[in-house]
């Protein structure tokens, strides 16, 4: 008969009457696992077996070949993993958090030091110190937990002390967005004004930002109306970047309706007339140059500011697109794969009065047919 479980580590064979303990070594040269194994007679003693073989493998680890900090874990784990295969944002993001609040807080600590009593107050007194958000705070928390996996798996620790915190929650967050009375107002203020088609691309197709910046000519197919999106424009600190959008599920093809057909056409025309060379995006600013994503943001949001409209950023109009779906019937799963989302509950998830708006109109319907 095969061995059973007893508990982590300890399993019984049946057959020879014996408690086995795992006893795990670590990695080898090759990178792969050893691991050796032990018997004993009762339960009791395999616990002890264990404890024993435990407190060993401990006290190897704090040799002073061990004592890494996690300013040098820290600067390993982003130099070795996270640049390697990460996105240029996401290093950059990561780089912040290090040298802004992780690396002053905590780099000093010895990484078989770092105890999660360590990290909870590290969350409290940044929360506190640097008016840092549970939302933001999160992105911490998560970054760190991926770090010392990372070290967990290559062997520096037993543990992550991670895993015994309380992690930041984060606040739902709710997207402000514009009725569709108010987008056509917007849209009515905007005839003729250089951020007409960028809006609409947003309002109406329910493109990101980066995602409206990097939009090329090239992607654009006038005769079977279709437009592809498939790149980004995006920026970390003064570097601007053109790369794929945020993941697969981000990659779409969507239909070209008359009015964005029309404006697109104008643009084209317009840039033949005002540029000496091809364009190659679609959207340009008023010197003729692709937009970077927080130079447009800005830009839209002072016209809202300077014409008395409902405070919505640039990125409301992606929500605004989302909402007047709903209200015209499309359903969760659709409007999420013209948004580029990758399930429906990811659509559910940021799109809470949706959801909030099919219940009121569900229960309508069931009072309707109770009168």
């Amino acid at each position: 008969m095969a061995r059973i479980t007893v508990e982590r580590n300890i399993s019984f064979d049946q057959d020879r009457g014996l408690f086995y303990v795992n006893m795990d070594l670590g990695v080898d040269g090759e990178g792969r696992r050893v691991r050796q194994y032990r018997t004993y007679p009762t339960l009791t003693a395999a616990r002890a077996g264990l404890r024993t073989f435990l407190t060993n493998r401990e006290e190897v680890q704090q040799t002073p070949r061990h004592q890494t900090t996690l300013s040098e874990w820290l600067e390993y784990w982003m130099d070795t993993i996270v640049r390697p295969n990460r996105a240029g944002t996401t290093v950059y993001a990561y780089q912040k958090i290090i040298d802004n609040h992780l690396g002053p807080a905590l780099g000093h600590i010895p990484l078989l030091k770092l105890t999660p009593k360590d990290i909870q107050l590290y969350y409290s007194q940044v929360q506190r110190d640097s008016g840092l958000c549970s939302n933001t705070l999160r992105r911490h928390h998560d970054m760190l937990s991926s770090c010392l996996r990372a070290a967990v798996k290559q062997d520096m620790l037993r543990v992550s002390p991670t895993e015994r915190v309380e992690a930041p929650r984060p606040v739902q967050y709710e997207a402000d967005f514009y009725r569709p009375e108010e987008l056509k107002r917007l849209y009515e203020l905007l005839e003729g004004h250089y951020l007409e088609l960028p809006a609409h691309l947003a309002g109406s197709l329910g493109l990101r930002r980066e995602e409206l910046c990097g939009l090329k000519w090239e992607s654009v197919n006038f005769q079977r109306r279709l437009i592809a999106i498939r790149e980004a424009r995006t920026a970390f600190g003064a570097t601007i970047v053109q790369k794929e959008t945020k993941n697969r599920s981000s990659m779409r093809t969507l239909y070209m309706t008359e009015g964005i057909r029309r404006l697109l056409l104008r643009e084209r025309a317009r840039q033949k007339k005002a540029l000496s060379a091809p364009a190659e995006y679609v959207v340009l600013n008023p010197k003729g140059e692709p937009w970077s994503p927080n130079a447009l943001s800005l830009s839209f949001t002072r016209f809202v500011r300077g014409h008395d409209l409902p405070r919505v950023t640039l990125h409301g109009l992606r929500h605004s697109f989302a909402t007047i779906a709903s209200f015209q019937g499309a359903s969760l799963f659709d409007i999420g794969k013209a948004l580029g989302h990758s399930t429906p509950a990811t659509t559910g998830r940021i799109y809470t009065h949706l959801i909030d708006r099919t219940h009121e109109d569900t229960l309508l319907k069931v009072s309707d047919a109770l009168e």
